[in-house]
């Protein structure tokens, strides 16, 4: 990771695609055809929010493993633990790297995890961004 500056208006347009994305993936049905693509789709927009917040900070990272750190130590109340996502990360690996294809039930615990875990963390994300600090 390394320190570039400051961008909100990058910021806010990362948090904007990432909502739209995920309200666009979440009306997809799920099939086994479908499985894979939403597994991803919900994967980037999590991590577009952990990058929102570190473009708002003025950090530009590598990887994905930055982001999800930043997301994942949000204090937001969810009913699901935020750790999770990083189960979600491992899949969407296993999906890219290793032709694994999610089954429906995966693909469903996934759906589960981001209407559960994306709202709040994005209302937390957003409020981040708008402020002056970013923290």
């Amino acid at each position: 990771m390394r320190y570039k500056r400051p961008d909100q208006k990058n910021a806010e347009s990362i948090c904007a695609a990432a909502e739209r994305d995920m309200k666009y993936t979440l009306s997809l049905p799920v099939t086994e055809a479908s499985a894979a693509t939403i597994v991803r789709n919900i994967y980037e927009c999590f991590r577009m929010l952990g990058e929102a917040m570190l473009i708002k900070k003025g950090f530009e990272t590598e990887d994905h493993v930055a982001p999800l750190k930043e997301l994942t130590q949000l204090k937001v109340k969810t009913t699901r633990p935020l750790r999770t996502i990083e189960n979600l990360r491992n899949l969407r690996h296993n999906i890219n790297y290793n032709g694994y294809a999610p089954t429906i039930a995966e693909t469903n615990d996934i759906l589960n995890l981001a209407r559960c875990c994306f709202e709040p963390l994005a209302k937390k994300v957003w409020k981040n961004i708008k402020s002056e600090s970013g923290d």
